[in-house]
């Protein structure tokens, strides 16, 4: 049989491609075998297991023991009186006698005006008086001549009321001109501007060759031996300033350093800015080393009665309108609300909501959530013998 060189051609050129098409059948197969066997180990394979969160934290066991509610302010050393001098009268300015910073006495000079328009006034005005008198004497001359006629029935007595009434009015006009000169006299004195008090200059707000007008302010003075510590207390501390038992205040620069203060005066009304009661701590006249402008802290001490629980400020988880802490119970926590009643340092005492004994998480309460499980960094017995150390404590002192 001869057979066609085209049905040949053709048959050799097909084999490859089914060769190709059972090449890629097999590896179909050979994918779906690995995925039921990737399947089957799939379904072998136990579940992972969940580890349970546990949160290490720091706690303490709260014991009640006497306190004291304890707060401190920043403030200012400020003079508790502070005058600020002007002229009585205006004026160009001709001499400074003082710098800031300088120490003054009652009645030294500060500054000085030029006075020479009111010398002039003064010349005028002594010249009005010397008429004044002249006047005066003339009608009084009068008054006594008429009087000597009258006694001789020289004269009338209306003459003579006429002439009492001229040296009546001689008489108001001196003594309008000497009031009148005596005034301009002084006018002419307050060009020089003298101390009122013993102090220091804190401020000069007006220089040489400036006109200033009467009652301008152009020189401060500080009286040093009255101080105050100037402070701004919160609404909410206000009461606990008003019974505190002791008022102390500290220097910056001498922080080991205690002085003895007294509440003297608090703002009835409110800063409008930062919404805060200006309160003035007195300080004794004999604290030489505190100066002017210092930074002081003036610390409130209010006894408290009865004993009190106090706790660490990091216990405490802000709520929406209060504040809460959280209680280990069984190893596991719950969020308790309390009221606060007071600082007492860097602590906070806690008039209800816990009671003694239990136990209060002080670290991490941020990262806590309600029922979550805990462990306590701090060992129970370290706890147990804080609590009895405490009480101890407490009891020694009774």
């Amino acid at each position: 049989m001869i057979t066609s060189p085209i049905t040949s051609r053709s048959r050799a050129e097909d084999a490859p491609i089914r060769k190709v098409h059972t090449s890629t059948a097999g590896k179909g197969l050979v994918m779906l075998a690995m995925t039921l066997l990737l399947t089957l180990a799939g379904g072998c394979t136990k579940p992972v297991e969940k580890v349970e969160d546990v949160r290490p934290v720091r706690a303490l066991v709260l014991t009640a023991g006497d306190a004291a509610v304890v707060a401190e302010f920043p403030g200012e050393v400020r003079a508790r009186i502070e005058s600020r001098l002007g002229f009585r009268v205006g004026g160009k300015i001709v001499a400074r006698k003082v710098d800031v910073g300088t120490t003054v006495k009652r009645g030294q000079v500060l500054m000085q005006l030029d006075p020479q328009d009111l010398k002039l006034a003064q010349l005028s005005s002594t010249a009005g008086l010397k008429a004044a008198q002249s006047n005066r004497d003339l009608a009084k001359a009068e008054l006594q001549r008429y009087q000597d006629l009258k006694a001789k029935n020289f004269v009338s007595q209306a003459i003579l009321d006429a002439k009492q009434t001229a040296w009546q009015a001689a008489q108001a006009s001196f003594e309008q001109a000497a009031a009148a000169t005596t005034a301009q006299s002084n006018q002419t004195g307050y060009t020089t501007l003298l101390s009122d008090l013993d102090g220091v200059v804190t401020s000069v707000d007006a220089e040489i060759g400036q006109v200033v007008a009467a009652g301008t302010p152009v020189v401060r003075v500080a009286q040093t031996n009255n101080q105050d510590v100037v402070i701004s207390i919160p609404e909410d501390q206000l009461e606990m300033a008003r019974q505190a038992d002791e008022v102390q205040v500290r220097i910056w620069a001498e922080p080991g350093k205690v002085i003895a203060g007294k509440l003297r005066e608090l703002s009835p009304i409110a800063d409008p800015a930062t919404r805060t009661y200006t309160a003035k701590i007195a300080l004794p006249s004999g604290a030489s080393e505190v100066k002017l402008g210092m930074t002081a802290y003036a610390t409130f001490t209010s006894k408290v009665a009865h004993a009190m629980l106090k706790v660490p400020l990091t216990a405490l988880m802000p709520q929406k309108d209060a504040s809460a802490v959280w209680l280990v119970e069984n190893g596991h926590v719950r969020l308790v609300p309390v009221q606060i009643a007071g600082p007492s340092g860097n602590d906070i005492l806690l008039a209800s909501g816990v009671s003694a004994g239990q136990t209060v998480v002080i670290a991490g309460v941020s990262l806590l959530k309600p029922g979550q499980k805990v462990t306590i960094l701090n060992d129970d017995l370290a706890l147990r013998d804080a609590a009895l150390r405490q009480s101890a404590a407490r009891g020694a002192a009774q």
